[in-house]
């Protein structure tokens, strides 16, 4: 579904992708993991057109994408971003309603609507509530519903844990197990690698703006230099 060929993205001199390349097949859900600083998110912006790669392809449904980041909204491609960036003074309901701008067929958003509020019901329960009063983990659930309001094949998550309790860690990675059997693919940024791996079909590791391993999560999940640099144990370098 997703082409990422040789990408190179610069931040005025530093070279922040460094011919990264990926593929993310229909309907499975791949993670890109790393540190801080790795290039996760810049590869995901790059990809939502937000940030201008020098050279490269990025191809989805074997045509370029646009670089233009509403049309790639309207390609089928959706981003949650990092740290949620819902509209804080808007309702739940009014925020979701902007995750389907560009839509204008109304059964459909109607629908799409219904299905959120099933996944998410606490967000149901506050539809009338004012979204910058809402809990870390109620606002991660509405900017997971709003993106899902746009009504994509692919989502691009991004660091959806960040800044949560473990309970609710775990909440929604299974929401995300449970998108992913709505038929959707999705493109998984996480610094919690062992998360990430667990729900993944393939992951790609980024350290420094390359790709320095891929393969079959479940493999990668059990990989010694994997476990000792983002499992818990002594890190050590991957090679």
């Amino acid at each position: 579904m997703l082409r990422v060929k040789n990408l190179n993205v610069f931040y005025g001199g530093i070279h922040a992708l460094k011919g990264v390349s990926i593929d993310v097949e229909k309907g499975k859900i791949v993670s890109i993991i790393g540190s801080n600083g790795a290039g996760k998110s810049t590869l995901i912006n790059s990809i939502c057109g937000i940030v201008k790669y020098k050279d490269g392809d990025i191809l989805y449904k074997n045509e370029k994408l646009p670089k233009q980041a509403h049309k790639i909204v309207k390609s089928g491609i959706c981003q949650v971003p990092e740290g949620r960036i819902i509209f804080a003074n808007l309702t739940v309901t009014e925020n979701l309603q902007m995750g389907a701008f560009l839509r204008n067929d109304k059964q459909g958003i109607q629908k799409d609507m219904k299905r959120v509020f099933e996944l998410f019901p606490r967000l149901e329960e506050r539809e009338t509530q004012i979204a910058g009063t809402l809990s870390g983990g109620e606002q991660q659930m509405l900017a997971m519903g709003r993106g899902l309001m746009s009504n994509p094949d692919l989502i691009l998550l991004d660091e959806p844990s960040l800044g949560l309790a473990p309970l609710l860690i775990n909440t929604i990675f299974d929401i995300i197990l449970e998108i992913k059997e709505m038929g959707k693919t999705i493109l998984l940024v996480e610094q919690n690698a062992f998360k990430a791996l667990s729900i993944s079909d393939t992951a790609y590791v980024l350290e420094q703006g390359t790709i320095t391993a891929q393969g079959d999560a479940k493999i990668l999940i059990k990989d010694e230099k994997i476990q000792e640099a983002y499992l818990g144990k002594k890190k050590v370098e991957i090679k």
